[in-house]
């Protein structure tokens, strides 16, 4: 695609976001800078990529990823737009900080630039994440299509209109820490009923990812998958039974309100 790609932040995100870009455009197109000299070479070393530092990534790429914390982007935008206005040829940057609308991007910019938000989830660094994409009128649907096809080693993504990013991040973004949470209890549940501690997390896992695939590859709704698996007066049900008397659908819903409401505070 002859596209370069500039990696400001490189830290847990950044970094998995950035081995996934290597494997599809080559280390060759891929930069990162992080908070200092030291950490940017030894992270550059493990990628395989370019060590850089914000001005040249600024300056040159074409996609520039903007891997800082929300409470960093403000003062990190402020010292590199002034290169981003000397610029003449198509760049397009590329945020992923909770919280943070694209107008308040190009406002930290002090200007209306292109810009692709996305919401990616931490799977995206084994190749099975979820990223949650929208952008500006700026992006051009060419450039918009190529930058879809070098996160391809990602794992899924998709487009949603910015006002829904907030509550699909809740899901997608936070989810991963909810599922390693019921994770953890199926596997407690299991200790506590006899089972080795490794057992009983390999099967807790295990089943959790059939599952999860089932839902994808039968597109069928949840609630009809779970009835196929409770027997009438088995032992499926009792436990489906306690799940409702502790309010585990309400409990969850729960934690998702309160990812969306965290998120949209971020944002002020």
């Amino acid at each position: 695609m002859g596209y370069t790609y500039g990696f400001i932040g490189a830290g847990n995100m950044g970094g998995a976001l950035a081995q996934s870009v290597i494997k599809t455009v080559g280390a060759e197109n891929v930069f990162i800078s992080c908070k200092d000299e030291k950490e940017t070479f030894e992270k550059a070393n493990d990628l395989g990529c370019n060590a850089s530092d914000n001005a040249y990534i600024a300056n040159k790429c074409d996609y520039i990823f903007l891997g800082v914390k929300p409470q960093m982007m403000a003062d990190m935008l402020k010292d590199i737009s002034p290169l981003l206005f000397k610029r003449n040829d198509e760049f397009i940057l590329v945020s992923m900080a909770a919280g943070l609308s694209i107008n308040k991007i190009n406002e930290f910019a002090n200007g209306e630039f292109p810009v692709i938000r996305i919401m990616p989830n931490t799977p995206v660094s084994i190749g099975n994440g979820m990223i949650l994409a929208t952008k500006n009128d700026k992006v051009s649907d060419k450039k918009f299509d190529d930058f879809k096809t070098a996160m391809a080693h990602c794992g899924r993504i998709d487009y949603l209109s910015e006002n829904l990013i907030d509550a699909g991040c809740a899901v997608s973004g936070c989810g991963p820490a909810f599922v390693y949470m019921f994770i953890e209890a199926l596997a407690d549940g299991g200790v506590e009923c006899g089972l080795p501690r490794d057992k009983a997390i390999e099967y807790a896992s295990q089943t959790v990812l059939g599952a999860a695939k089932m839902v994808i590859e039968t597109n069928q709704h949840p609630e009809v998958l779970k009835d196929a698996v409770c027997s009438p007066g088995g032992s499926t049900i009792a436990g489906v039974h306690s799940l409702e008397n502790n309010a585990f659908r309400a409990t969850a819903m729960e934690a998702v309100k309160s990812a969306f409401e965290r998120t949209k505070e971020l944002g002020k």
